[in-house]
């Protein structure tokens, strides 16, 4: 048991580290994020001497259902992939440019737009990409309008991971707790609708309290007439989205599996680029661009986090954890702990994690469930590291020399975070009592 808990700790450490001290690194001109390394080494330390059941691993990457971490790696990656595609076909900027020219030189209306328009992509598509998307368009616009980007980007920030909650796809920390206990699309929907939007509302105050000495001035606003890169290759991206996100929503009543439902709809879009390819040979480098976007660095940390964690059930501390919290009010408990887990862990071990001390809970209770995955949207925002999306956002801060750094974020961010939090768990509480 000690030793299986010294390895996973310092692997933790060492992703930590890596996250805070050096997020990339570069091999012959090309540049990675050095997140997953840490967990990696970790889980090859505990595969080479023996602190795991080799058959559990075993029968744990093949069985279906359950937790399946490469099911639930085909379910992310499918869903990114086909957000990818309609980004690389210029659909978010275009979107984005279209609310900038609504402003009319009101901050307070840009601010609303850009926090609705962030919020309603991400809901369909993914927080990730739309911070990747999103947050750059926000720092050009500013700095041509001579504005401060603060109010925008924190806005951006915060309903990017408030309204991720609201469909199982939002996140791939919703994906992983929801598919591990088997919790359809729409049953989901149905616990997460309203703590998402009392979290989302109360977000929404909360920086209209904060920022509201920044956004009275006016700008001069300057329309720009934006342009779809590939407007075709952007509309069939859209219809497939549609399709597979209302094919997800009835597949619990046709016994599908949601990542073969999202795996079906990437196929297509990939079929329909190749044929298109013949009349618009642009499209092929859409599509090479997009495979070349996938965050594949997932892939190792979440196989990675995933045996570390079983190596902690096989010696016995997932089972003394849960005992110990399937004692305590699951608010204060499975709730609270995650939540700083995901704040001071990054939510993605937290989520692998909390999804053992869930399933080895003297009894099962879908509350917990739901709890974990409140909190591991939510605590993306109480400190950079609470998420892979805050790392990836202070990094385009960085670049684009937006001063901007960790106690700013705590300053702005953290009693946001905690705010949100009470909100969404009220949420559920209402729900859960219907």
């Amino acid at each position: 048991m000690i030793a299986t808990i010294t390895i996973t700790c310092c692997s933790i450490v060492l992703m930590f580290v890596s996250l805070m001290v050096f997020p990339e690194a570069k091999i012959k001109g090309k540049s990675f994020e050095t997140f997953f390394i840490g967990p990696l080494l970790g889980a090859i330390v505990i595969l080479c001497f023996g602190l795991i059941d080799y058959s559990d691993l075993g029968k744990s990457l093949i069985q279906s259902g359950s937790i399946n971490p490469l099911e639930i790696l085909a379910l992310f990656l499918s869903m990114s992939f086909i957000s990818i595609v309609l980004d690389e076909a210029g659909f978010f900027s275009y979107l984005a440019c279209k609310v900038a020219n609504k402003s009319k030189g009101s901050q307070y209306t840009l601010f609303f737009l850009l926090y609705a328009l962030t919020s309603i992509l991400t809901i369909f598509t993914s927080n990730d990409i739309v911070i990747l998307t999103f947050t750059p368009f926000i720092i050009f616009f500013t700095k041509r309008a001579k504005i401060s980007p603060i109010p925008f980007l924190v806005s951006e920030f915060v309903a990017s991971n408030t309204y991720s909650m609201l469909l199982l796809i939002g996140n791939p920390t919703n994906i992983y707790l929801a598919q591990s206990f088997n919790i359809g699309f729409f049953e989901y929907f149905s616990k997460m609708w309203l703590a998402t939007i009392l979290s989302g509302v109360t977000g929404l105050i909360s920086l209209l309290v904060v920022f509201r000495k920044k956004l009275k001035a006016s700008f001069s606003a300057t329309e720009d007439h934006p342009t779809l890169k590939d407007p075709v290759l952007a509309i069939v991206s859209l219809v497939i989205l549609g399709l597979t996100i209302v094919m997800m929503a009835v597949s619990d009543f046709v016994s599908i599996p949601l990542w073969l439902v999202s795996v079906i709809g990437a196929l297509f879009l990939i079929i329909f680029v190749l044929f298109y390819g013949i009349k618009n040979h642009k499209s092929y480098r859409y599509l090479g661009n997009s495979f070349l976007r996938l965050p594949y660095p997932v892939i190792p940390f979440i196989l990675s986090m995933f045996v570390l964690v079983l190596s902690l059930k096989d010696a016995g501390v997932i089972k003394i954890i849960a005992n110990y919290l399937s004692n305590i009010n699951p608010y204060l408990g499975v709730g609270l702990i995650s939540f700083i887990g995901a704040d001071f862990l990054n939510n993605i071990p937290m989520s692998v994690f909390f999804t053992e001390v869930i399933s080895s809970m003297s009894t099962y209770n879908s509350l917990n469930v739901y709890l974990a995955i409140i909190s591991s949207n939510i605590g993306a925002y109480l400190t950079p590291v609470g998420a892979l999306a805050g790392v990836m956002w202070m990094s385009i801060l960085k670049n684009h020399e937006i001063k901007f750094g960790f106690l700013d974020f705590i300053k702005y961010l953290s009693p946001i975070s905690i705010i949100s939090l009470g909100f969404a768990f009220l949420g559920l509480f209402l729900v859960s009592l219907v």
